[in-house]
């Protein structure tokens, strides 16, 4: 069950490093976080992975008043959704034609929400984004759902600022990677030890920040 977990985990945070190089080389939008990422990337000059590797320990940071404690998975989503962001803007081409940044879109949206179950339900903890929107919840009171709009909307805000892309795949993702995620999170839940059958997720934590 162990070695399943594991392999789960890996795959899924490959797939989710890939599926961000989708949405940027599609050219239409980017989720919230990565509108923030881009942006922080334009202006530093470093590469979107580095970036993204960077605002994850900067994140982590913040769980420290919260006393969220990070997971096995929590660090190695840290550092691997980054790397393999990197490797997918190296084999992916840019697409200059609407039908390519469509199909291009599509497959992001899809595959990040299968990523997202993998590593969600592999159980080795919340990425840094997710512990920060959870960890404020419990610390304040407020809903996941207040707590992750408020979160959200203050990225994409200085992201914007900053350069980054805003578009119709940001709303795209917006509406479809909550539902993708609580249809695909029973599939790919690891069950707990001794027990023979997965709880999904019930809220919209489910879906990454």
């Amino acid at each position: 069950m162990k070695t399943r977990r594991l392999v789960q985990l890996f795959t899924g945070l490959a797939m989710y490093g890939i599926s961000l190089a989708m949405f940027i080389r599609a050219g239409l939008g980017l989720d919230p976080w990565d509108v923030f990422h881009q942006g922080l990337s334009g202006k530093t000059g470093l590469s979107i992975g580095v970036v993204v590797i960077a605002v994850s320990f900067l994140v982590l940071l913040l769980w420290i008043p919260l006393r969220q404690w990070p997971g096995f998975g929590t660090v190695c989503n840290a550092v691997l959704v980054g790397v393999f962001a990197d490797v997918g803007l190296a084999l992916i081409p840019e697409f200059s034609h609407l039908g390519g940044q469509i199909s291009m879109l599509t497959g992001a949206v899809v595959l990040n929400g299968i990523a997202s179950a993998c590593y969600i339900g592999a159980r080795f903890g919340p990425g840094a984004r997710d512990g920060l929107m959870t960890g404020l919840a419990r610390r304040t009171g407020w809903s996941v759902r207040i707590s992750r709009t408020l979160i959200e909307v203050v990225v994409l805000g200085v992201g914007w600022l900053l350069g980054g892309s805003v578009g119709v795949g940001t709303v795209v993702y917006a509406l479809a990677i909550g539902p993708l995620v609580q249809v695909l999170l029973p599939r790919f839940m690891v069950p707990e030890a001794g027990r023979r059958d997965a709880t999904p997720i019930r809220d919209d934590a489910s879906a990454p920040a």
